[in-house]
């Protein structure tokens, strides 16, 4: 089967997977949607160990407890993206009305009381920094899913769509900041500071690519801030820490992925050169860190295992994306891609959530593998047919 038709028909079945069920499916951090939460009497260690076993049982434990496949703003999000970019390719009708419903969704679906628009989880998750409540929004999943407003505005000049993506602009602007002598970081949520490079660059790539479409001088100040807070603290090999506290030091795939893509939008979005250094520095370090010779993707810069999804659908999308500065990274966009549809996508059409040394945890999840696997196809495929 030629490279593009496997790819094809890998991204037609996960996009009738979704559809079949209608945009629903388990998340990764949706444990304390149990009925057995009341047992943890509200002690925020007990719902941690609850919601751990649920995400990290190789075996989906949902069914039992009493946990439902749910709608996903960032699944929503995503497949949104995804078709935006095969319409782009294909000029299909149904892939614009499929877009469109998506993003009608979403704007009926923002979390309510907050300015603009921002979205968040359908469930409570805790962590060790605390707990963000289900409908909280968080910078992460609404400067995505902002992507997906921006990409529908550009394809169709709709002001509906830069409406939306400035009202996210808004909530973002809104966020307690870390102000430093080299920059300001954006918060992960809105009721505190947490200051974590992926959320805070995705942030300043949402404020960035808006900017370009309206030329308002604090979205651009802004986001210039933010950038400098992270690239001042790139790492002498490209990496970055998840976070700058001791708790957050380690280095992963797809969070790497989320700084090199919002670094690379926030590049074209400008013009500006003075962070591509640091953009290329960070590529190539994820190029030559985080994919193995047969193209699995490591979880972590230091060990391979657990291949997540998530990682996979990341690598795809970052090196698909980056491939304009660097051709190499096209080829090893389709070698990941290879390896992951022969290895963990099911024939029912649906991507397995991970693959351990001795098993694989084949629970199907609706955003984290589904859609962004969809998107990240879509990427690939924007790229190949160029």
């Amino acid at each position: 089967m030629e490279l593009s038709e496997k790819l094809e028909r890998s991204l037609t079945r996960v996009a009738s997977w979704v559809e079949k069920h209608d945009y629903q499916g388990y998340d990764p951090g949706d444990g304390l949607n149990s009925f057995l939460r009341p047992l943890a009497f509200g002690n925020r260690l007990a719902e941690r160990v609850l919601l751990q076993m649920i995400w990290k049982s190789p075996f989906n434990l949902r069914p039992l407890v009493g946990i439902k496949p749910m709608e996903s703003t960032k699944g929503r999000g995503y497949m949104a993206w995804g078709y935006w970019l095969r319409y782009k390719t294909t000029r299909q009708a149904a892939d614009q009305t499929k877009a469109l419903a998506c993003l009608d969704w979403l704007v009926a679906n923002k979390a309510p009381r907050h300015v603009g628009y921002a979205w968040g989880n359908h469930f409570d998750f805790v962590t060790r920094s605390g707990c963000n409540p289900a409908g909280s929004p968080i910078i992460v999943w609404t400067s995505l899913i902002g992507q997906a407003f921006l990409e529908a505005y550009e394809q169709t000049r709709d002001h509906r769509f830069l409406d939306v993506a400035r009202g996210i602009c808004s909530w973002i602007l809104q966020l307690p900041r870390e102000q430093t002598v080299t920059g300001a970081c954006l918060s992960y949520v809105p009721f505190g500071q947490s200051s974590i490079h992926n959320s805070n660059m995705l942030g300043a790539a949402m404020l960035a690519s808006t900017w370009k479409h309206t030329r308002e001088t604090e979205l651009l100040e802004v986001a210039r801030n933010a950038m400098l807070y992270s690239c001042s603290r790139q790492r002498d090999d490209g990496s970055w820490w998840y976070g700058e506290d001791p708790k957050y030091y380690w280095i992963d795939n797809f969070h790497t992925g989320y700084n090199l893509d919002s670094l690379k939008r926030y590049l074209d979005s400008t013009g500006e050169d003075s962070f591509r250094p640091h953009f290329q520095e960070g590529l190539r370090y994820f190029r030559e860190v985080f994919i193995e010779p047969d193209g699995k993707p490591r979880y972590y810069h230091d060990k391979t295992y657990p291949v997540d999804i998530q990682c996979a659908a990341q690598a795809i999308e970052t090196l698909a994306f980056c491939s304009d500065e660097d051709p190499f990274c096209l080829e090893l966009s389709t070698k990941v891609a290879q390896w992951t549809i022969d290895n963990l996508q099911d024939r029912k059409g649906y991507f397995y959530y991970r693959q351990y040394p001795l098993i694989k945890a084949k629970t199907p999840y609706i955003h984290w593998g589904q859609a962004t696997m969809f998107k990240a196809l879509a990427t690939l495929l924007s790229k190949l047919e160029s």
